[in-house]
């Protein structure tokens, strides 16, 4: 009975921290939990839009290990920062592999974006982190999404994202199951 009224009273704190950040009394995530990437293409031509896509995949299959590892924005970044040359490379050889000779920048910086929506999250408009890989002028219609928190890459790459809730693992431990 004792650990029934324990598991009770720590729901009606979880519920009433849930109502209250939902009534405006917590933070909504800003735009400064989230490092986002753009990859703009070279033009809106049909050839130069597909192998975008081809980047994408690829970038997306290089980064993903090391992004899955980092557990705040600022690891993110990092871990960005300090694969740059990496990045470049995966998208040099996919234009190559597919006969073309335009080159890839790479590189991290703060821009303004307009509101995007992914899913069942919303990105209001304002200057944002970025890793922004541009294919040859950069000037084509661009793909994007967040590197961290990694909102598309599951998606994309096919990776499993487990979500783990740390208040069930608690309630689990206390119960010893």
């Amino acid at each position: 009975m004792k650990k029934l009224c324990i598991l009770f009273l720590g729901f009606v704190i979880i519920i009433l921290t849930a109502f209250g950040s939902a009534a405006g009394g917590g933070d909504a995530p800003s735009r400064t939990e989230y490092l986002r990437v753009h990859i703009r293409a070279n033009s809106d031509s049909a050839e130069d839009q597909a192998v975008k896509y081809l980047v994408r995949d690829a970038v997306v299959e290089a980064i993903t290990p090391w992004v899955a590892a980092c557990t705040d924005k600022e690891g993110a970044l990092a871990a960005t920062q300090a694969h740059l040359q990496e990045i470049e490379s995966v998208g040099e050889s996919v234009l190559r592999e597919n006969g073309f000779s335009y080159g890839v920048r790479a590189g991290v910086r703060k821009e303004t974006f307009p509101t995007r929506v992914y899913e069942e999250y919303t990105l209001e408009a304002g200057e944002y982190d970025a890793l922004i890989i541009e294919l040859g002028t950069g000037e084509g219609d661009n793909w994007w999404c967040c590197i961290y928190p990694p909102l598309c890459f599951a998606s994309v790459s096919g990776a499993n994202i487990v979500y783990r809730s740390k208040i069930l693992e608690l309630i689990e431990k206390f119960f010893g199951e």
